[in-house]
């Protein structure tokens, strides 16, 4: 049998445990959270607060490589070329002689005939005439005179020759178209003036129609005049300073109107011999 006092202690706890069943049950406040939750949260919220992961210093330029721009290449205008001549050449309006000189003092030795162009290597310190290549000359080349000269290029290029001291005068004259005359053929009257300090005693002169291709030569001692039909006159030299004319051989066709071309060699000796100089011209009877 239960004793009393024990007796009254559980009706007692009886009665206080029916009393707590009854209670009202308090939720927890809204924004409470349990503290197991609050863990879990700040964990994450660490790990997705986190700055995004720097490149590796151990190879920056994996890092930059992506975002560098490749630098277009430059294009460089394509160069023009023109056909202009690097050489300079060296024409004539007018036949013109060719010397060892730049002068009527030095002694011709070639000659530059309208239509052809030589290179010019040099010119003289009166940019007067212009040092040229000329394979007749000796030594290869010789001097132009610049009056009737043209140059085809950049002339400033050329540099300057100082000429040989000049030689004593030379024997020199003047050709000129005189006119024409005939009797048995055509043939072209030549105007010699000895412009020299020496006298000339022979010739030779080579004479072309050029319109029909025709050529004829004729050399002598002394000088003829040949008038009309008969030998009007002769002379056996030609002293500085004379003037005097000399006849070409005769063409079988009138030369008239035909484009002419004369080169005459006057000559100090007999026989074509000592010291000769030539002139040539063009002309159109």
């Amino acid at each position: 049998m239960i004793p009393f006092r024990q007796r009254v202690f559980l009706v007692i706890f009886f009665l206080l445990s029916v009393l707590a069943c009854n209670l009202p049950q308090v939720a927890p406040p809204a924004d409470t959270i349990h503290p197991s939750t609050i863990v879990a949260l700040t964990v994450n919220a660490a790990i997705n607060s986190q700055p995004p992961p720097i490149p590796s210093a151990t190879n920056p330029a994996s890092a930059v490589a992506t975002e560098t721009l490749t630098p277009i290449p430059t294009l460089s205008p394509t160069p023009v070329f023109t056909s202009t001549s690097s050489v300079p050449l060296v024409s004539v309006s007018v036949d013109t002689n060719c010397r060892i000189g730049p002068g009527k003092v030095y002694d011709r030795v070639g000659g530059l005939l309208v239509g052809e162009s030589v290179e010019a290597i040099g010119k003289d310190p009166t940019n007067q005439y212009y040092y040229v290549r000329d394979s007749e000359a000796p030594g290869g080349f010789c001097w132009v005179w610049g009056y009737y000269a043209t140059v085809i290029g950049n002339a400033s290029i050329l540099p300057v020759f100082t000429p040989a001291p000049s030689p004593t005068p030379a024997p020199d004259f003047e050709l000129s178209y005189a006119g024409i005359d005939s009797c048995v053929g055509w043939w072209a009257e030549l105007r010699l003036k000895n412009t020299g300090p020496v006298t000339f005693r022979s010739y030779s002169l080579s004479i072309k129609d050029r319109t029909l291709d025709v050529s004829l030569t004729d050399f002598g001692d002394g000088f003829v005049d040949i008038g009309g039909c008969l030998t009007s006159g002769i002379v056996s030299e030609l002293a500085p300073g004379d003037v005097y004319i000399l006849s070409s051989p005769a063409f079988v066709n009138n030369i008239v109107n035909h484009k002419m071309r004369a080169t005459v060699t006057l000559c100090t000796q007999v026989g074509q011999g000592g010291v000769c100089v030539s002139q040539t011209i063009d002309f159109q009877p």
